[in-house]
C-alpha cells in the first residue's frame, strides 16, 4: 500500500458520512465550561469525543470506512495499525458491521488500549517499537492474508467520518470563532476543517501537536512532508513520526494556524480538565486546552471550541501526569532540607509547615546520607500547597530555620 499523493474529501462526502453514522452513533456533547471560560476570558466550549463508546473520535472514521466495504471485502476481514484509539474504533466498527478485525499495535502500546481492543473482539498482534514499525508489519500481513487495510487517517472515508465532528459542532453552536484540535496523522482536523470552512469560513481552525512529536506542524511550516527519527511525548495518540504529504496539503490549505505545546503544559491541561470540567482526558485530548495559553489575547471574548479527542489514558500514567501537573502549577513542591541533628528539629520543621497551611504528603528522614555532615540530618519533603505564591512563602519560611534547602524541580 503506497502513500497517496492526493486525498479529495468534500462537504457532501462528510454529510453522507453523517447520515450513515447516525445509524450507529449519537452526537457527542458540546458543553460550555464556566470555570475554564473565566480562566481564559472567553466562552470555552468542549466537544466531548471522549464520551464516544470507545472513548475517542476514532470510532467515526473507522466505522464509516467499514460500512462502505462490500460483502466480499467484509468476508475477508479488516486489518489496521494503531497505538490504541484507531484500534478500538476498527474493532468496534467491525463487530457492529459483521466482520473480523486484526490489529497490529506497537509493543509499547498502553495496556488499557490493548485490553479494550481485545474486549471488543479484535485479534491483537504486538509488533515493532513504534507506530511506523507496526504499520509496516500490518501492511505485510494484509498482503499475505487479503484483509482490507483500514488506515488511521490517510483515507477519504476515514477523513469524512472524522469530519462529522465539524458538522455537529456547527449544528450545536452555529457561530464559533475558533475551533482547536489535535493533529496526529491529521484525519480529525482535515475532516473538521473541510466541513467547517465549507459552511462557516470565518471560523478560525487551529491545529496543534505535542512539541515532542511535531512532524505535521513542521511539515506545514516548511511546505513539505517530513519524517523524524524519534518522537518523545506521553500523548501516544498523536505520537506520529512521519507526515503524509496528502494530509499536509489538506491541512495547509484549510488550517488558519498551527501550534505546539510540551508535555508539561499537557499535564496541566489534563489536571484542569479533571478539576474544572470533571472529565478524564488523554494527552491528545488535553492538548487543545494546553495551547490556548498561547492564544489568550487572540481568543479574549470569543467563542472557542476545543475538541476533546479522547479519554483513554492508563491509570498509572494518569497518576504521574497529575503529579507533574501539580508541580508545574506550583501546587506541589519537593524540597530537600538539612537540619541540625538535635532533638526537636524535625518537630519544629513540621510545626512550621503546618502553621503555613501546607500539607505534608511525604517526608523521608535520613541521617546516614554520606553527603550530610556529621551534625546534620536530611529531610526530603513533598508538600501540597495552594499555588506558586503560597509555595514561595513556605520555602521562604523554611529557609529561616534550616541549615540548607534545595528545591527539587
Amino acid at each position: 500500500m503506497t502513500e497517496k499523493s492526493e486525498l479529495i474529501v468534500s462537504l457532501a462526502d462528510i454529510q453522507a458520512a453523517q447520515l450513515e453514522l447516525s445509524k450507529y452513533l449519537i452526537p457527542s456533547p458540546l458543553l460550555l465550561n464556566a470555570w475554564l471560560s473565566e480562566q481564559l476570558k472567553c466562552e470555552l466550549y468542549m466537544k466531548l469525543e471522549n464520551m464516544q463508546p470507545i472513548g475517542s473520535f476514532k470510532i467515526r472514521g473507522a466505522t464509516y470506512k467499514i460500512s462502505k466495504l462490500s460483502a466480499e471485502e467484509r468476508a475477508r476481514g479488516v486489518i489496521a495499525a494503531s497505538a490504541g484509539n484507531h484500534a478500538q474504533g476498527v474493532a468496534w466498527g467491525s463487530r457492529k458491521l459483521g466482520t473480523t478485525a486484526l490489529i497490529v499495535m506497537p509493543k509499547g502500546a498502553p495496556l488499557v488500549k490493548v485490553q479494550n481492543t481485545k474486549n471488543l473482539g479484535a485479534e491483537i498482534v504486538l509488533e515493532g517499537e513504534t507506530y511506523q514499525e507496526a504499520y509496516a508489519a500490518a501492511l505485510k500481513i494484509a498482503e499475505k492474508t487479503g484483509r482490507v487495510f483500514v488506515h488511521a487517517f490517510e483515507d477519504e472515508a476515514v477523513i469524512a467520518g472524522q469530519g462529522v465532528v465539524g458538522l455537529e459542532i456547527l449544528e450545536q453552536m452555529p457561530d464559533p470563532d475558533f475551533i482547536v484540535g489535535s493533529i496526529g496523522g491529521g484525519g480529525l482536523m482535515a475532516g473538521i476543517a473541510t466541513a467547517v470552512k465549507a459552511l462557516r469560513p470565518q471560523t478560525r481552525l487551529v491545529g496543534c501537536q505535542a512539541s515532542g512529536a511535531p512532524v505535521m506542524v513542521r511539515s506545514i511550516q516548511q511546505g513539505k512532508a517530513l519524517a523524524f527519527d524519534h518522537v518523545d511525548t506521553f500523548a501516544d495518540g498523536i505520537a506520529v513520526s512521519r507526515a503524509s504529504e496528502a494530509m499536509r496539503k489538506i491541512l495547509a490549505a484549510k488550517l488558519d494556524s498551527v501550534l505546539e505545546a510540551d508535555d508539561e503544559a499537557m499535564a496541566i491541561a489534563v489536571l484542569n480538565f479533571m478539576e474544572k470540567a470533571k472529565i478524564i482526558v488523554e494527552g491528545a485530548g488535553a492538548l487543545p486546552l494546553a495551547v490556548l495559553e498561547q492564544m489568550k489575547d487572540e481568543i479574549r471574548g470569543k467563542k472557542v471550541v476545543v475538541v476533546v479527542s479522547g479519554g483513554n489514558i492508563d491509570v498509572n500514567l494518569l497518576g504521574r501526569i497529575i503529579d507533574r501537573g501539580l508541580i508545574r502549577a506550583g501546587r506541589r513542591v519537593r524540597v530537600n532540607v538539612w537540619l541540625a541533628d538535635r532533638p526537636g528539629s524535625l518537630a519544629g520543621l513540621t510545626e512550621l509547615i503546618a502553621r503555613q497551611g501546607a500539607n505534608i504528603l511525604q517526608a523521608i528522614h535520613d541521617r546516614n546520607e554520606l553527603s550530610t555532615k556529621i551534625d546534620q540530618t536530611e529531610v526530603a519533603l513533598t508538600l501540597e500547597t495552594r499555588g506558586p505564591k503560597h509555595s514561595q512563602e513556605i520555602i521562604d519560611a523554611i529557609r529561616q530555620i534550616v541549615v540548607r534547602l534545595d528545591l527539587i524541580h
